[in-house]
């Protein structure tokens, strides 16, 4: 543990940021892509932009206590929002840029924010469709005003605007900032997240400085990230996961965030950032080996032999830890590496990677063996946004295939009789906002997170660590009597490129069975080259030659799975799952009953008999 963490241990996230920006002003904290270039903001310029909006908003109106809003993708603003409103004593809430109007609405009535920050044009849009219904709403903030010089612009100020106000105010108050760093508390709520919603309406939960802080501290045990190492930020910002990598670990050990342009450009700025330490939830894993997948059969020729030779020969053994490879084994990798592998780790931008994490979902280990074999060793960790993010890493390579490590210091995991995994410490949620009812079934009288998880223990090489089986509630049961583990079987699909989204019906049926959404560029591809035509999404789904595609990728699937276990029918979506449909929540989780209740008539087809696919 260095000194620079025993220095912080006690401060806010706000102080950290000041503390660093005292040690180390002049260096690099962020990076932001701006007309193509990555422009650098220094630990002072971080600090002073934080304290110049939190002064700003205090100006116009805001209380301590009082929540703010941030509707936007990732970019220094948030961050700057999310610190600057924390140092001045009121609360961020951070919600999906991909939210429709009436759930921005919803939203900002669950919180009572009388402030948003808004990205652009298109987030104010939504904002103002609802702001009728929005009494406690006064001011609206919005951070590139392109667009908006027709508008009435009553009670909507830019961001520059409040940047400046705070400046004026620290120049008439010379004191403030720091008066305001000196009244920060550990135990004042720094952050409200809001749930995915997965199993009903979004529910708003209150998390402490402390718990950000010893969440942060616990994951840099394993971590042990440096002050030169390079972290992506590219997945919202409002969810717990990248809170962690963009805001709590860089804030504890100093490291550096890179703002990548969007999610779609991620593997080309990942190319161009080269980060020592890198977060992706399942579905980014999966997009890679896709990629990586299609680059491959693109290339044909030399590098598909060379590619299918090394893959051969390293199957046996590359999947392993390294420390139990032989030396013989050792030399084989490496020259597979030099020839072929690196190249494919180089496509992707993660070559110089040091720990690659995969969280917020069980992940398959098919994906998990397939970047192994490619020298990268990806960590799963667990957490929840009610324990302030992650709670366990893998400590090393060494663990056993889809376990998540032990608890951090500090926090104490056990089992319920039916398995279910409880969690306490200082990482715990302080509650729901407004839900006192929600909150006690949450926590227990003996202070125990039930976090709805089903887990069992393993032994792994430093002792047990935790496997996650499934959510409690998704756990189904046949009308057999068999259990089956739906992720299980959905991240088996999800290995395939020609898969993009799968979900398992087999409570209470004879058989397994599951609906299937293509992956439309990987499909997209094979008809291409297949030289197959088609129009639009729909069209290919209904393409027998697809058909027969995905019948092949499924019947491959369970072969490697039991019998019970193995999809009998599946049927093939006619688009996309989306969120504004209510199908998906802004993280993309599949709402199992909405699916369910929207695809009735297709599920109860498929167990009438009818044709498979």
């Amino acid at each position: 543990m260095s000194n620079s963490l025993d220095d912080v241990r006690d401060l806010t996230l706000p102080q950290r940021l000041f503390y660093w920006a005292g040690k180390r002003g002049s260096e690099v904290a962020l990076r932001q892509k701006d007309m193509g270039i990555w422009e650098p903001i220094t630990w002072a310029g971080y600090a002073d932009a934080c304290a110049d909006f939190g002064m700003g908003l205090v100006k116009l109106g805001l209380r301590p206590g009082e929540h703010v809003a941030v509707l936007s993708e990732n970019r220094k603003e948030w961050v700057y929002t999310q610190l600057g409103v924390g140092l001045v004593k009121a609360i961020p809430a951070g919600v999906y840029p991909t939210s429709p109007a009436h759930e921005v609405e919803y939203l900002l009535g669950l919180c009572r924010a009388p402030f948003i920050v808004c990205e652009d044009q298109e987030q104010l849009d939504k904002v103002l469709e609802v702001r009728g219904k929005l009494p406690d709403l006064r001011h609206i903030v919005v951070i590139d005003p392109t667009g908006l010089r027709h508008y009435d612009r009553t009670g909507i100020v830019d961001f520059a605007q409040v940047l400046e106000m705070g400046r004026q105010a620290q120049v008439e108050q010379p004191g403030a900032v720091a008066g305001y760093l000196a009244a920060q508390d550990l135990d004042d709520i720094g952050l409200i997240v809001f749930t995915s919603g997965s199993t009903g309406r979004p529910k708003a939960a209150m998390l402490s400085w402390r718990g950000l802080c010893r969440a942060g501290e616990g994951l840099n045990t394993v971590l042990l990230a440096r002050p030169q190492d390079k972290l992506v930020s590219y997945l919202p910002l409002c969810h717990m996961a990248e809170q962690m990598f963009a805001v709590q670990v860089p804030l504890t050990a100093g490291a550096v965030v890179n703002f990548a342009e969007s999610l779609r450009t991620v593997q080309e700025d990942l190319r161009e950032i080269g980060p020592e330490i890198f977060l992706a939830v399942p579905r980014i894993w999966e997009k890679f080996h896709s990629a990586i997948q299609i680059k491959i059969r693109e290339s044909g020729g030399l590098r598909l032999w060379l590619y299918n030779t090394a893959t051969r020969q390293l199957a046996g053994f590359a999947h392993l830890p390294r420390r139990e490879w032989s030396m013989g084994q050792a030399l084989v990798w490496r020259f597979w590496y030099l020839v072929i592998l690196r190249a494919l780790l180089n496509f992707v931008g993660l070559r110089k990677c040091r720990i690659a994490v995969s969280g917020s979902a069980p992940i398959s280990p098919d994906i998990l063996k397939f970047f192994k074999t490619l020298g990268l060793s990806i960590r799963e960790a667990y957490g929840l946004t009610e324990a302030s993010g992650a709670s366990s890493l893998q400590p090393d390579d060494g663990s056993p295939l889809g376990t998540v490590g032990a608890p951090f210091p500090g926090i104490e995991i056990q089992l319920a009789e039916d398995g279910e995994i409880l969690l306490r410490g200082d990482v715990v949620f302080r509650g729901y906002y407004g839900a006192q009812a929600a909150t006690a079934q949450a926590i227990d009288r003996q202070g125990w997170l039930h976090t709805g998880d089903i887990g069992r223990w393993e032994q792994g090489p430093r002792g047990d660590e935790l496997r996650i089986i499934d959510r409690k509630k998704d756990i189904m049961i046949t009308a057999g009597g068999k259990n089956i583990t739906p992720s299980e079987l959905e991240n088996a699909m999800r290995v395939s490129p020609y898969i993009k989204e799968a979900i398992v019906i087999a409570d209470r049926r004879r058989f397994v069975s599951a609906l299937i959404q293509i992956d439309l560029e990987g499909v997209g591809k094979w008809a291409e080259e297949s030289g197959i035509a088609y129009t639009n999404f729909r069209s290919l789904t209904e393409l027998p030659q697809v058909l027969a595609l995905i019948r092949a990728e499924v019947d491959a699937m369970n072969a490697k799975m039991p019998q019970v276990q193995h999809v009998r029918k599946f049927h093939l979506l006619s688009k996309e799952l989306d969120h504004d449909d209510g199908e998906v929540t802004a993280t993309m989780k599949v709402k199992r009953s909405s699916i369910e209740q929207k695809y009735g008539d297709v599920i109860e087809a498929m167990y009438a008999g009818g044709r498979e696919g």
